[in-house]
């Protein structure tokens, strides 16, 4: 078994059809088909369902795909190790709740210090992001912290103040009247939802109606609260120039669930490239200067 068959394998499964693989690879698709039954024969089993309209994985085949990640994310990662240790370069990619107000700055300077790595950002909610870099879809991760699970390891980053928002003109004026309001909320899985849905238990109340973004973006968030239509639960730091404006009223939340913590994780069973490395160090160096106004105590960081 090759290194490329497996290649060939997962292209398949991903795209769903032979010939879409053989396009994708530049192969011709007689050779796909050949190296697919090559595997099929090694392993003693069928690994696809034919059909008309494509291809599908077997039981057998969903259980070679689990494994083919793995080998092939290793092998590239061996190749990527021995890349140039100071100017690192490939592939990195890495996901970020949509929250991080400063992630836009953080990512300029990373690129402007390191242009030959290929950074590629996906965005999305916090148990989200914990799956795709469990599944090694990313290579880490910024997410709503504390994180604890077995086969992840976490870097503090930045800690902020999170803040109720509504329309300043016409909106709620207590803490106590905010619990009147509809809840604007992301989908399930979004650390944020989670604190402000403790808070409401801890409150005693319950929300009169929870309405949900699922593919909103922040942007989108705001603009429906500074609507009226809600409230909802922010880093204070992305709402700054709002409240400043007077169009946004931010109010505080007691206690623990009035902070969080923006943490970077990564899958510990991978190797820490070039890339990565650089990638650390600057979550580090970034975790302690002046861009933030509450500089975070400086982590132990190992890598």
């Amino acid at each position: 078994m090759e290194i490329s068959d497996l290649r060939i394998f997962q292209t398949v499964a991903e795209l769903g059809s032979v010939s879409k693989a053989a396009k994708e690879l530049n192969y011709v698709q007689s050779n796909v088909t050949a190296r697919v039954q090559q595997l099929e024969q090694e392993l003693g089993t069928v690994l696809f369902n034919r059909h008309r309209r494509g291809v599908t994985l077997t039981s057998d085949g969903a259980k070679l795909q689990a494994y083919a990640q793995q080998v092939i994310a290793s092998v590239d990662e061996i190749r990527r190790a021995f890349q140039d240790a100071e100017d690192p370069s490939g592939p990195l990619v890495i996901g970020s709740v949509d929250t991080v107000s400063i992630m836009p700055q953080f990512l300029s300077d990373f690129y402007t210090q390191y242009p030959r790595v290929d950074l590629s950002l996906m965005t999305g909610v916090t148990e989200q992001l914990l799956k795709e870099v469990l599944q090694y879809r990313l290579d880490g991760a910024f997410v709503s912290g504390p994180v604890r699970h077995p086969e992840l390891v976490q870097y503090p980053f930045i800690e902020e103040e999170l803040v109720l928002i509504a329309k300043a003109d016409g909106g709620p004026n207590t803490l106590e009247e905010c619990q009147t309001r509809p809840l604007l909320v992301f989908r399930a899985g979004c650390g944020y939802r989670a604190r402000m849905m403790q808070w409401f238990e801890k409150e005693g109340v319950k929300p009169v109606k929870v309405m949900e973004f699922g593919i909103g973006t922040l942007e989108t968030l705001l603009a429906v609260a500074n609507a009226g239509l809600g409230i909802s639960l922010v880093p204070r730091s992305t709402v700054a120039h709002l409240e400043q404006k007077g169009s946004i009223r931010c109010f505080t939340i007691p206690g623990e669930l009035g902070r969080v913590t923006t943490v970077f994780i990564r899958r510990n069973d991978t190797f820490i490239t070039n890339g990565m490395r650089k990638l650390l160090e600057t979550v580090r160096e970034a975790s302690v200067n002046e861009l933030y106004s509450k500089p975070m105590v400086e982590p132990d960081f190992h890598v």
